[in-house]
């Protein structure tokens, strides 16, 4: 179950999940509250059931907000019913939240996954009582780190596992390319994002690295506020906003550095992409995600949290060493093998095995939530 089908990490190992599932001869089916028709952005095995149900998330006063989660609730019961899985895996709090109280009067259990970092991303004072009463209710919890299951309570999170997200380049990267002089960053335009701290960072380093551009991939309600600043910065010829590749990681083709600047991170899907192409890759060292996948100097560069000119820094000395980049390239690729996809789909095959061997031994009907 998840809130949408576009492009993002959580979508991106929904499909993956589901994909992997119905190829082991389970019936799959993805239920996402979208408005029907709108075409997922990563593909599915034909043998997937995606169902997209309406009641999509936005800003609503709170009346109509409460009445939209009942309506969701309502909706997913309805096809809960219809569908009558044997175990429900749903991705993102709020989604996690309706999923477990359409549920709970089935008698389907619900393996409830937070995707971000709880210390940071808060749901809301509403929200955060109704995920206390529904995970508490859940069959268990999964994050992507150990710092961010250790934001939970125990109440919360009567089993746990902790199962990053697999690294892969979702593209093979072309041989015979030329080294180029572009640094690329990727994600939605939102500030956890942190890309107006790095268009700070290249604007303080931006003089001394002629020829290299920033291209910044994705789309969000930051972009006019981030163009803004761009422009003021005089980087206007610099810097690049071309939106969602239509490609998924087709902006692999074009990076010769890559850069993440967020503030926090649930894990960091994107680096993972940039590491097992062998990318070259600087990053905030920010709670949780890129400590975890980055050997500092070995595998990738980690920045102080939030340091800005020192975020510049790593990038014009990178920019500089070319020896360097290759270094780095090479060990990413080599640190990337941790988390290969065979290797996190079989942590997946192991939770699902264990939540069904306790309720529902046999069974082979699996629906992912989604929102």
């Amino acid at each position: 179950m998840l809130p949408g089908l576009r492009a993002g990490g959580s979508e991106h190992i929904v499909s993956l999940l589901c994909n992997h599932f119905s190829r082991l001869g389970w019936k799959v089916s993805l239920l996402a509250f979208e408005e029907p028709g709108t075409p997922p952005y990563y593909p599915h095995d034909p043998a997937v059931r995606v169902r997209q149900l309406g009641h999509p998330a936005g800003r609503r006063p709170m009346f109509r907000s409460l009445a939209n989660v009942r309506d969701r609730i309502l909706t997913l019961r309805g096809a809960l019913e219809e569908d009558r899985p044997d175990l429900i895996i749903s991705f993102l709090t709020r989604t996690n939240v309706v999923s477990v109280m359409a549920a709970r009067a089935l008698g389907i259990p619900v393996i409830v996954s937070e995707r971000n970092n709880p210390a940071q991303q808060r749901p809301g004072p509403v929200w955060s009582v109704l995920r206390r009463y529904a995970y508490a209710r859940a069959h268990g919890l999964i994050t992507m780190t150990q710092g961010a299951m250790d934001q939970f309570p125990r109440s919360m999170r009567r089993r746990q596992w902790v199962i990053p997200n697999p690294t892969y380049a979702p593209i093979a990267p072309d041989p015979d390319r030329m080294a180029g002089k572009r640094i690329v960053a990727v994600g939605r335009l939102v500030p956890q994002k942190g890309f107006d701290l790095l268009l700070d960072a290249f604007a303080h380093v931006s003089d001394r690295i002629p020829g290299w551009s920033l291209v910044i991939w994705g789309e969000g309600p930051e972009r006019a506020r981030l163009e803004a600043q761009r422009d003021a910065l005089g980087l206007n010829e610099r810097v690049a906003m071309p939106g969602v590749t239509r490609e998924h990681g087709g902006w692999l083709r074009e990076a010769d550095i890559f850069v993440l600047s967020s503030r926090f991170e649930g894990w960091g899907i994107v680096i993972g992409e940039a590491m097992a192409a062998g990318i070259p890759t600087i990053a905030f060292d920010c709670c949780w995600g890129p400590g975890e996948m980055i050997d500092d100097g070995t595998s990738g560069l980690l920045v102080p949290d939030g340091a800005v000119p020192a975020l510049g820094e790593a990038m014009a000395a990178l920019c500089a060493d070319p020896a360097r980049r290759a270094q780095l390239s090479q060990g990413a690729r080599i640190a990337s093998k941790r988390f290969t996809i065979d290797a996190i789909l079989r942590q997946w095959e192991d939770v699902v095995a264990e939540a069904l061997a306790l309720e529902r031994p046999a069974a082979r009907k699996l629906t992912m939530a989604a929102a």
